[in-house]
């Protein structure tokens, strides 16, 4: 049978796309060769027509992964303004409908801890992946840029992979929901209940008419 031209770039997709969702389902040791290539409607032995190893469907079908979550974040807040986009991207990655769908969903929740594991090859990908992800992230971050920026974006997406990791273990209702809640406050900087926490120039405020209350306070001693 004669395939057309193109036909073979089009079953390799195929296949890291199918990899790429049950991976992130099933984890990176959760479905062997034989059983993604049923998935992709193909034979075991097509596999090596397409990949030299395993590991290099994985990282591939992980990188693929990436690629689609990073797509779903620029479509959804291109139409929003740019002071709307930070809080947009943190409240759908921490919605019940992102942790209830591991396999269409981001995969640092779903393979990152299992990657860490694999080769130096497979983590330096991993690696490349997460600064895309961070970069455009941090792009996003109001009234920060730079290095700042870069560290507000790091230390949001720690929060925000953790909490789906802990959410999706506890499996859905109460806990899970308040996990959830809790690193949409913690990224977003919300006070919990009961407390005073302030941002910028507020808080900035609040320092200054603290030392005035001192001083003012130290003055009335002596």
């Amino acid at each position: 049978m004669r395939y057309a031209k193109d036909h073979k770039q089009e079953t390799h997709a195929r296949i890291v796309r199918k990899a790429s969702v049950k991976l992130r389902e099933r984890g990176a040791h959760g479905i062997g060769v034989a059983g993604l290539m049923k998935e992709a409607g193909l034979t075991h032995g097509g596999f090596y027509a397409h990949f030299d190893s395993r590991e290099a469907l994985v990282v591939e079908a992980f990188g693929d992964a990436m690629d689609r979550s990073l797509a779903v974040w620029r479509r959804k807040i291109e139409p929003l303004p740019p002071a709307d986009r930070f809080r947009a991207i943190v409240e759908t990655y921490l919605g019940p409908a992102h942790r209830d769908d591991s396999g269409h969903g981001c995969a640092l929740p779903a393979l990152a801890a299992e990657l860490a594991r694999e080769s130096v090859k497979t983590r330096r990908a991993l690696a490349a992946k997460i600064e895309d992800m961070v970069g455009l992230l941090a792009e996003q971050v109001p009234d920060a840029s730079g290095g700042a920026a870069r560290k507000q974006a790091l230390a949001a997406l720690a929060t925000m992979v953790g909490a789906v990791v802990l959410a999706r273990a506890s499996g859905p209702g109460e806990l899970s929901d308040d996990i959830l809640a809790a690193g949409r406050d913690a990224v977003l900087d919300k006070p919990a209940p009961g407390g005073t926490r302030a941002k910028g120039p507020a808080k900035a405020a609040g320092k200054t008419a603290g030392k005035a209350a001192i001083k003012a306070a130290a003055s009335r001693a002596t």
